[in-house]
């Protein structure tokens, strides 16, 4: 009998089917083979143990179990559940048909069935392929109900299905329909950050387009606060957005107790993590950094300390929004459309052009600090804003500032206006015009084309730049809900980009 389960290669999930028999030889002997890692090697005490707690017969001969296809290499205590039944097929008669079922699940050497991670891209996959049920543990069915069309049997004990396959014994399905639409807290609001209109006027800007920002101030004048807020201006996702992000993070295994990402992520990375850790990788690719940021923030903060290896592999996702990690089995590709902001101080001291505290720092050293990001990182980032520190009567003198709940109700109504703009293409924001259909979208009048044109040729800006600039001024003009493009739409996008 061969019991079907899957296995999962990046998010992309594969059918795998596992057959055992009973054989001559060593007595007592039990063989995993099919490219098993360590871990399903492991399977082997772990299923025997369950077995036999639960006093059920365990063959005395040898077993023999292939996980096919024998050349897709296979890791995870996932084939722990799939291995026990199909050992036990050997022994007892199955009284239900389970040919178009999936069984996942790790045990426990008591039977009980562990959590595991990666259930969501496997129990799609099965929707997918035509798959009528899938057996899995019980800590895992809320993740699972977000696919419809199958039925999903939550699963406690390993007791419990062998005596709904011996015995007939009926298993309770399960099918909860979580609620996509859930009120999200944010701790940090807009309203509580003093002063810094201009700055937040440009995040305003930066959620509204999808445009990556970095923020330019001296240490203490409330960078890192203005990043963390920023999730309290984006909408909230929509469903097809909760199922990308759960499927990432379940295979990343880090849901914990979430069970199902409702809230946009903010995942702030510190300088000294490898870079297999941001973009993703090991010799099983899991989803990094970025891609745990997908649909999110991905916060940067002093920028320039991260190693050149790490931002210049950001250089790929910031453009097309996925990561393609190549092994020797094959390339992988993860989902990573997400904004990126970054924050840096102005020089090594901190104090560049502060105007209470001298910069201590020499030229050859200033040189040397804004090197460190390369041309064509900044080029492809959109905004850059100096935050300058707040004298003590902005502080003292404290006036309630607009409320995160006002700002994304004018950026709802933006990208609103940017879906049905782009509804039959493949694009979602401003941010993401190509330069075939930039000047459909970001049509100018022939005056403002050529001041543009004076401004790009005075300031040298690459061709990249000049693009960013005319997508800015779009965003701009459908936070003022207006389908045209006016100067001052142009005059605060080159502002935002160049700081001009």
């Amino acid at each position: 009998m061969k019991i079907l389960s899957a296995g999962l290669l990046g998010l992309k999930a594969e059918v795998i089917e596992i057959e055992s028999c009973l054989g001559g030889g060593e007595l007592g002997l039990f063989s995993i083979v099919g490219l098993p890692d360590k871990s399903i090697s492991e399977a082997k005490e772990r299923v025997r143990g369950a077995i036999s707690n639960l006093g059920l017969k365990f063959p005395k001969r040898k077993v023999v179990v292939n996980l096919a296809p024998a050349d897709f290499k296979k890791y995870g205590p996932s084939y722990d559940l799939p291995i026990a039944i199909s050992v036990l097929s050997n022994l007892y008669t199955f009284k239900k048909n389970i040919q178009d079922s999936f069984f996942i699940g790790e045990l426990s050497l008591n039977g009980d069935l562990r959590h595991v991670n990666g259930i969501l891209p496997i129990v799609s996959f099965a929707q997918e392929i035509g798959i009528k049920n899938i057996y899995l543990p019980f800590s895992n069915f809320v993740e699972a109900s977000l696919v419809n069309n199958i039925n999903i049997f939550p699963i406690k004990n390993l007791k419990d299905i062998i005596n709904f396959l011996i015995k007939g014994v009926e298993l309770k399905k399960t099918q909860i329909f979580p609620e996509i639409k859930k009120e999200i807290y944010y701790p940090f609001d807009f309203k509580n950050i003093r002063g810094h209109f201009q700055a937040k006027r440009a995040l305003e800007l930066a959620v509204a387009g999808a445009h990556n920002i970095l923020m330019s101030g001296p240490p203490g004048s409330g960078k890192t606060i203005l990043a963390k807020s920023v999730v309290s201006i984006m909408p909230p996702l929509d469903s097809r957005e909760v199922v990308e992000l759960t499927k990432i993070y379940s295979v990343a295994g880090k849901l914990g107790d979430k069970k199902i990402i409702y809230a946009r992520p903010f995942r702030s990375p510190h300088h000294t993590a490898s870079p297999s850790s941001i973009v993703g990788g090991g010799s099983w690719p899991r989803p990094g950094e970025i891609s745990l940021a997908h649909r999110g923030i991905l916060f940067l903060d002093e920028l320039p300390e991260f190693s050149r290896v790490i931002l210049e592999n950001l250089r790929q996702p910031l453009e097309d929004g996925v990561i393609n990690i190549c092994r020797v089995f094959g390339s992988l590709s993860f989902p990573a459309k997400f904004m990126l902001i970054g924050a840096m101080n102005p020089c090594p001291c901190g104090y560049f052009g502060d105007k209470t505290k001298t910069c201590v720092c020499s030229k050859n050293q200033l040189d040397n600090y804004q090197k460190k990001i390369s041309g064509p990182i900044k080029d492809r980032i959109d905004i850059k804003i100096n935050v300058a520190r707040l004298n003590i009567n902005e502080l003292s003198s404290f006036q309630e500032a607009e409320s995160s709940s006002s700002v994304v109700k004018r950026i709802i109504i933006a990208q609103k206006m940017q879906k049905a703009r782009f509804a039959n293409l493949d694009i979602f924001f401003n941010s993401e015009i190509n330069h075939e259909t930039i000047n459909k979208f970001c049509f100018l009048d022939v005056k403002d084309q050529f001041f543009l044109k004076k401004i790009v040729e005075k300031l040298d800006l690459s061709t990249r730049a000049y693009f960013k600039i005319l997508k800015l001024a779009r965003t701009l003009a459908d936070l003022r809900q207006s389908e045209k493009i006016n100067r001052q739409d142009l005059n605060e996008a080159l502002f935002y980009h160049s700081g001009l």
